[in-house]
Order: structure tokens, then sequence, then C-alpha cells
């Protein structure tokens, strides 16, 4: 009987015929299929074996008698398919009629080779019994190999057929139903499958390569259909978690992660990009909007991926180490694209709030899951990584959520985080408290924005935005509140190390923590840490930041401590001696109790009395001056806290109106330790200008003019400003005003002129402060010499606003400032470092030579005999400079001479001056 035959014969045959004949016949009709060349024969053929004999063979027999045999054979067949469709359709067009229908016929042979396999899979499912794996082995491998082709080549149909899709759009869609309705089928069948304890190895393989396949399958369908693609899904890992200990070693774990990580974060874009085009419509236009439905169901999509992947890192968390590396990025990705971030783009409020929902809020849970991990905690706390300028905020923020979590996480993953690592063979990992004081560091543009965030729910009150140093100082203080004590000594060190480096705001923020530790701790821990700060503030050698972060500290820890300890402080660091200044000239002795402070006062004034006495007597030596100058800076902090009635007034008046009366111009400018002596002077004139005599004050603006005259630091400007702007709380004398005012107005003419910014804005600030209170009113008038200083002074005084920065400009601005500020401080570390190893190798040199030769730095502190001429020359020309200047000004404004023995003492001087020029100069 020929081929056709047996066909035409079969097709005619009733169900109990084919019951009778199966055995006989279907061998065959499988052979029949083998040989056919056609494709339309080759699927009529199939056809009748799935339809009329498949049917009437057991559970058992599926496999062995027809699966095996025919199901390879439809797959190759179905790639011979899609080869063909490659090699013709460059030459599809309406015109070529034989191509087109080609195409077509094609087409419609892929179609019901999925029918075919649809069938089968009905089939087997048709039986009330779950059929074993064995008994279907070859169906869903041969159903993979069809689905992935089929879908790709939906995937990538518009880059296939061109601008020729309407040619056979209406194939390709049943295409594709009819594959989305074979997958469906197959998941639900092996959704029927169950393997023990006890399955085979081949068992096993099936499975494996089940959840791969459909593993590659969900990345072509991504893009196709929502619906399919988190079905796919849901079925992978419910096989994941079903089979879990046959196939966790054996899954390709990154793989599916990361799937699921690319999965999430496309999602979470796409709604990022319809939240964006829905915004700019309008908010009226939200509800009803279509890209609002689709906003909608990609969120759902977005939830399901985050929820998914925490469920999959909960089951198989021990095998993911090499995936946290992702994980994190992940994180950091995501956060970056919600507020407070700088580059999180402004959605309408409903639309963030459903997407913080679906997305922000299942990052808590992730974080929650792998935060025991180490791998994890070896990313996050990596000290060589490099993290994008946008990621650095969410760096941080991560940071700060992890350390929020510890109380919900045993005391190993605490150890974990905050340890860091401690033997060489250790993967490198910074401890928790020190990277996220670098963190904070690095997040400088956000600091200054300030960006805000929300702060903690308050009983009775509303909740607040707040700034990012507030919220990690909370969150810090919350987590050592808890901290078990034997994590203190790392934290400590790491508060120390922020103290020391050069970032302002970031020792803030340990100074702050600091004192919290100091205010909740015992009273003996903070006398300990006072203690301690108050000897490295006095080991601190010259002005630099880490004095100016130190003392910092020990100002705000003076007021936490009890009376009796603050006692100790000044018996442990006494100040009536010199080595101890250091410490007291950065101690606001309001601080301290009523005794201690007396005693603090009376100790100072004598000290720097007896310091500035020895001094003059020694020849005003510029070698010693510094001495003077940490002695006055004792004494500021004592006339900062005065009152009037203070005892300690008078004294310190006599003080300065010495020195004022010493100090030369002309020095000024050449000599940096008298540039330190005049700030000092003008900072305590500005506290008691009240009680100077006229010509104190006249001395003192005499120095000002000459100093301003030169280029000078700013931070004499600032302090001439406001002993400027004090002056307006004083009248000046009739008969001394003559000398005042004038140089008063030249100055503050000359200091609102000019072009540094810092410095024109103190002293607007600094003249409209004497404008308020003066009684010398045409002081006001003669300042305001030139048109433009005058409308400066105006705008400023009516807070009239020239230009004002848009909010990008300013955005901009700090971003491109930020890299200058870092390099800044680290020009500033490097310096320090430098300096450190220099100190440590001149340690090590000979002693010898360090007993027999001064350093060098020493040597420059010493005066030689010209230098001292020079010195002692330029203070006497000053002094009687600024005596004439009195005389001649009493001449002018009053008939009243001067005192008469003024006469005879210029008498006197003038013969020493004589006996001085003409006596021999002693031989060198």
């Amino acid at each position: 009987m020929s081929q056709t035959t047996l066909l035409e014969e079969v097709v005619q045959w009733s169900k109990d015929t084919c019951r009778l004949e199966v055995k006989s016949v279907l061998p065959k009709l499988i052979s029949m299929h083998y040989k056919t060349e056609s494709w339309e024969e080759r699927i009529h053929v199939l056809k009748i074996i799935t339809d009329m004999f498949l049917p009437h063979l057991s559970l058992s027999e599926l496999e062995d008698e027809c699966f095996s045999k025919v199901l390879p054979k439809v797959g190759k067949m179905f790639n011979t398919l899609m080869e063909e469709i490659t090699n013709q359709v460059g030459g599809l067009s309406i015109q070529n009629t034989e191509i087109h229908s080609l195409l077509r016929n094609i087409l419609q042979v892929m179609v019901q080779v999925l029918e075919v396999l649809s069938g089968c899979v009905r089939h087997v499912c048709s039986f009330e019994e779950a059929p074993a794996l064995d008994s279907i082995r070859s169906l869903p491998s041969c159903i993979l190999k069809v689905l992935r082709n089929t879908f790709q080549h939906c995937k990538e149909s518009g880059e296939v057929y061109c601008g020729r899709l309407s040619l056979v759009g209406d194939l390709l869609q049943g295409l594709f139903k009819e594959a989305y309705s074979l997958q469906k089928g197959l998941m639900g069948l092996m959704d029927r499958i169950s393997l023990e304890n006890t399955a085979s190895e081949d068992d096993v393989s099936d499975i494996i390569t089940v959840i791969h396949s459909l593993l590659d399958i969900c990345s072509v369908i991504s893009n196709l259909d929502i619906a399919l693609h988190a079905n796919t899904w849901k079925f992978i890992i419910k096989q994941c978690v079903k089979y879990g200990s046959l196939v966790e070693e054996r899954l390709r774990h990154g793989d599916i992660t990361s799937c699921l990580c690319d999965d999430l974060l496309a999602s979470f874009h796409s709604c990022l990009e319809l939240a964006e085009q829905i915004s700019q419509a309008g908010p009226q236009q939200v509800a009803h909007s279509p890209e609002y439905k689709l906003f909608q169901k990609t969120t759902k999509m977005c939830r399901f991926f985050a929820n998914t992947l925490v469920h999959y890192i909960k089951e198989f968390k021990a095998f993911l180490s090499k995936s946290c590396r992702r994980f994190h990025q992940l994180y950091l990705q995501i956060v970056s694209k919600f507020p407070p971030s700088l580059c999180s783009p402004v959605l309408p409020s409903p639309l963030s709030e459903e997407l913080n929902g679906a997305v922000l809020v299942p990052m808590d849970a992730l974080l929650s899951q792998l935060l025991p991990l180490r791998p994890f905690a070896e990313s996050v706390l990596n000290p060589s990584q490099h993290l994008s300028p946008e990621t650095e905020l969410p760096h941080c923020l991560l940071l700060v959520s992890v350390m929020g979590q510890f109380p919900s996480h045993p005391e190993e993953a605490l150890q974990l985080w905050c340890d860091g690592s401690h033997f060489p063979e250790d993967t490198p990992r910074l401890p928790l408290f020190r990277a996220l004081f670098q963190s904070f560091r690095r997040s400088c543009t956000e600091r200054r924005v300030p960006v805000l965030l929300p702060g903690v729910m308050m009983k009775g009150q509303a909740q607040g935005n707040v700034t990012l140093h507030h919220h990690v100082c909370v969150m810090l203080c919350a987590c050592v509140a808890s901290l078990p004590p034997e994590h203190f000594p790392l934290l400590e060190r790491s508060l120390l190390e922020a103290v020391l480096q050069p970032d302002t705001q970031t020792a803030l923020l340990a100074t702050d923590v600091w004192c919290f530790i100091a205010r909740y701790g015992t009273a003996e821990l903070c006398l300990h840490h006072g203690l301690l700060t108050a000897q490295l503030v006095k080991s601190c050698g010259g002005e630099s930041y880490q004095l100016s972060h130190l003392s910092l500290l020990l100002r705000r820890m003076v007021f936490l401590m009890t009376p009796e300890h603050q006692m100790e402080l000044v018996e442990r660091f006494p100040p009536s001696q010199d080595d101890n200044l250091p410490v007291w000239c950065h101690i606001l002795l309001r601080a301290l109790s009523h005794d201690a402070r007396q005693r603090v006062e009376a100790d100072i004034i004598t000290l720097t009395n007896t310091t500035v006495t020895n001094w003059q007597k020694a020849g005003c030596k510029l070698g010693q001056l510094d001495k003077v100058n940490i002695a006055l800076l004792s004494l500021l902090m004592v006339v900062r806290g005065v009152s009037p009635e203070a005892e300690c007034e008078s004294s310190a008046l006599t003080i300065i109106s010495q020195l004022w009366v010493a100090m030369c111009p002309s020095q000024v400018q050449i000599h940096p330790s008298i540039q330190c002596t005049l700030k000092l002077l003008l900072s305590m004139s500005a506290i008691l200008v009240k009680s100077f005599d006229p010509q104190v004050i006249c001395q003192a603006l005499v120095c000002v003019g000459a100093m301003i005259s030169e280029k000078c630091p700013d931070d004499l400007l600032l302090a001439a400003l406001d002993f400027l702007a004090s002056l307006g709380k004083v009248f000046i004398p009739h008969d001394s005003q003559s000398q005042v005012l004038p140089r008063l107005s030249d100055l503050f003419g000359a200091l609102l002129a000019e072009r540094s910014w810092l410095i024109n804005q103190h002293a607007l600030e600094a003249f409209a402060h004497f404008a308020e209170v003066t009684n010398h009113e045409e002081v006001i008038s003669q300042s305001l010499s030139s048109e433009d200083t005058k409308n400066k002074v105006v705008n400023f005084l009516s807070k009239t606003i020239n230009a004002q920065e848009t909010v990008e400009t300013r955005l901009e601005r700090l971003r491109l400032e930020t890299p200058v500020l870092e390099r800044h401080n680290t020009i500033l570390e490097t310096n320090e470092e430098t300096a450190a190893e220099v100190s440590v190798a001149s340690t090590g040199d000979d002693q010898s030579t360090t007993d027999t030769e001064p350093c060098p730095k020493r040597a420059r502190q010493e005066t030689s005999d010209e230098e001292e001429y020079s010195r002692y020359l330029q203070t006497a020309e000053s002094a009687l400079r600024a005596l004439q200047t009195l005389v001649e000004g009493r001449a002018t404004d009053t008939p009243v001479p001067p005192p008469h023995w003024v006469t005879s003492r210029l008498q006197e001087l003038q013969t020493l001056i004589t006996h001085i020029s003409t006596a021999n100069p002693p031989n060198r």
C-alpha cells in the first residue's frame, strides 16, 4: 500500500479502528513523517498522528511510542521553516506574489506546528493521574525550543519584514497567540508534575532545563506581553522553590537574579518616562489618560519584580554571593531616582506615591535579606569603590538604612558591618561608621543645596523635613544608643578620624555624635573624652583644620561636664601655665561653673599681663610675639565672656591699650605674627570699644588704614570690619573727631569698594550696623564717596536682589564647585601627611646633630642686629607720629595746649636721639 493510499484510508477510520490499528499503523505514519519532503504533507501526517492515534496511547507509552520519535523531527522542521523565511524575506513585496504566497504558507505551517504541540499538551493533561517526567521527556524540550524561536521571530518582525510587515501581520499575530497558548499549557502541565527527593539525575536535569529555557524566553518576551512575562517569572520562581533542595546547586542563580534586576530596572524606567509624560499633560488629564492606565500596569510589574527578587533572595541567599555587587548597584540605581536625590525627576505627588510604594518600599525588604550576607557587606563597604556623583547620596542613605535595621538582626550582622576587615587575606571592608562619614563627606553637593528628607515622627507633632546632616545625625545617635560596648573602640576611632579630616561639616557631624555620647553616657566618660580632646588640642602646633575641629569639640564638651569635672579639667590643664593656654583659648568661659570660671579668668589675665610685660621688657622681640599671641587669644575668650561690671575688664583694657600703643603700622604688612596680634586686638577692641580712649581708637584706625592699603589676609579684614561696626556705639568727643571720623569714613569707603565678594558683603553688613546706631551721621555720607558704592549700600539696605540664580543654574554651579572643594581638601590632607612623614623622618636623625644644631625653623625666629635696629626705629617712629597727630588735632580743634610736661619729655627724647646717633657702634 502506497503512502497516499494509506493516508486516504486512515483519514476515513473511526476511533475504534484507530484504537485497534494504532500499534501497526503508527510506526508507518512516523516513517512517512520522516521521509516526506513537503512541509504541507509533513504537517498533514503530524496532525493525523496527534489527532487520531495519540489519544489511544497510554501515558506510559507516549514517550517511547510517539514523542521521542516524532518531536525531534518537528523541532528540526520548525528551524528549517525559520531559515527559509530569512532566505526569502528580502524579495517580499505586494508585486512579488510568489514570494508573498510562499512566506504566508510557511507562517501558516508554523502556526499548525504550534497547534499540534498544543494538542499534545492537552492530551497529556487529560489524564487524571499526574504524568511522570520520564513519560513525556521529549515534549517540554521540543516545545521550549519552538517557543523561543517563535517569540524571537515575533520580537524581531519589525526588522525582519521592514516596511512589509502588513503583508504578513495577521499571520504573525496568530503565530504569537498560538505560542502564548502553548506556553501557558506547558506551564500548567509542568505544575502537575512532582519529583520526590529520590528523583533520578535525568529528571532533575530536565527540570533544570525547563527553568533555564523559560529564563531565556523571559529575556525575549519582556517587551512583547506584560501578562505572559509576569506569568513566566511566576512559574520560574515557583519551580525553583518547589524543587529547591534538588536544583539549588545547579541553577544559574546569577543569571536569574540578573534578569530580575534588569526587568525591574526596565519597568521602573518605563514608569518614570510615563510619569513625566503624564505630568506634562497636566493634573486634570491624569486619571483619564491612556498613559496613566499603562503607568498603573507598569507600576504593578515593578512591584511584582521587586517582590519576586526579594522572595528569590530569601530562598537562595546562600548561593548569591557573586550577585551581591549587582544588588548593591540596583539599590543605588533605584534610590537615585527618588527624592531627595538631585537627579530624580519631578513627578506629581499621586504618581510619586504609587511608584514609591511599588519600588522603594520593597528595597527595605531587599536590604533586610541582604544585610547578613558577607559579600554584600564587602561590596557596600569596599574602600576602593568609585561611585558616580549621582549615587553618592543613595550610598550614604543605604548605610544609614543598614544602621536602622540592626535591631531586627542578630549580633553577627552587627559585627559583620561594624568591625571591618581584620586580616590581610580578608576582602577589604571598612567599618560601617567610618564608611558613613566618608560617604557623608562625598555628598558635598547635596549638603550644600541642601536636600531635605522626612524627619523622625514626634508624638503630637507633624512630620517635618530635615537636612541630610540632621537625618544622618539622628540615625547615628539612635544606633549608638543601642550599640554593645565592645563596638565603642572602633566607633570612637571613626569619630576621631572624622574630626581630624578637612571637611568641616563632616567634622561637625562627628562632633554632634560625640557630644551625644558624652551627654547620654556617664559623667566619667564625658570627662575622659574631654581630657583626651584637651590633650589633642594642646598638642596641635599652629593653626590647622585639625585644631579648628578639635577646639569645636572641646568647646562643646566642656558644657556637658559636671562642675566637679570642670574643676578637674582646670587642675589638669592649669591656665596659669604657658603651655596650657592653647587649651583655654578655645573654651567658652561661660560654659564653666562660677568657681572654675573665676579661677580661669584670673589666671589668664595674670598670665597674659605677665607675658606682655616680659615681652616689652625684653625689647618687644618679634621672635617672642607668638607667645604673646597665644596669651591674647586666651584673653579674647575672657573678654567675650565678661559683663560690663566685671573686674577683669579694666585689666584687659590696660593690656590692650598698651599693645595698641606699641603697634607699628608699617610692620603689619611684613610680619604675619604682627598681623595675628592686630587681628586679636581688633576683636577685643570691638567688644570693649566703649571703654577706650579716643587716642587708642585713633591708633587702631591708623593701623587698619596701613593694613588695607596693601593686600592682607581676609580674616584680618573681617576683624577690622567688626571693629569698625562697633564704633557706631561710641560717641567720639569733639576734640578727637577730626582725627577719628575722616579715617573712619576713608576705611569704610575703601572696604565697601573691595572686589572680593566676601569682604564686600561683610563690609555692607558692618556699615549697615554702624549706620543704625551711630550719632556721627556725617561718616555715613562721607563713606559713600562714589555712586557705585552708594547704589550697593542702598540696594543692600532695601534688600534688593540684582540677579538671582535659577534653581537649575545654582545646582549646576554647586556641582562644578564640588570637585574644586574636594581637590582643596585633598591638598590639605596631602600636605598634612607629607608634614607628618617629614616629622617622623627628622625624629630618626642622629641625636648628636639634634643636640648641637638648632632646627631651621627655630633659627628663623631669632632676629639679627640689623632687624632689631629696624624694628625699634619703626616702633619709635609710630609712637611719635601718633603723638604728632594728637597734638596737631588738638591745636586745630581747641585752644587748649598739651600738658606742660610734654615739652620737657620731648626735649629729653631729642637729647637721647642725639646721643644714640653720635655714639660709636659696638664692635661685632
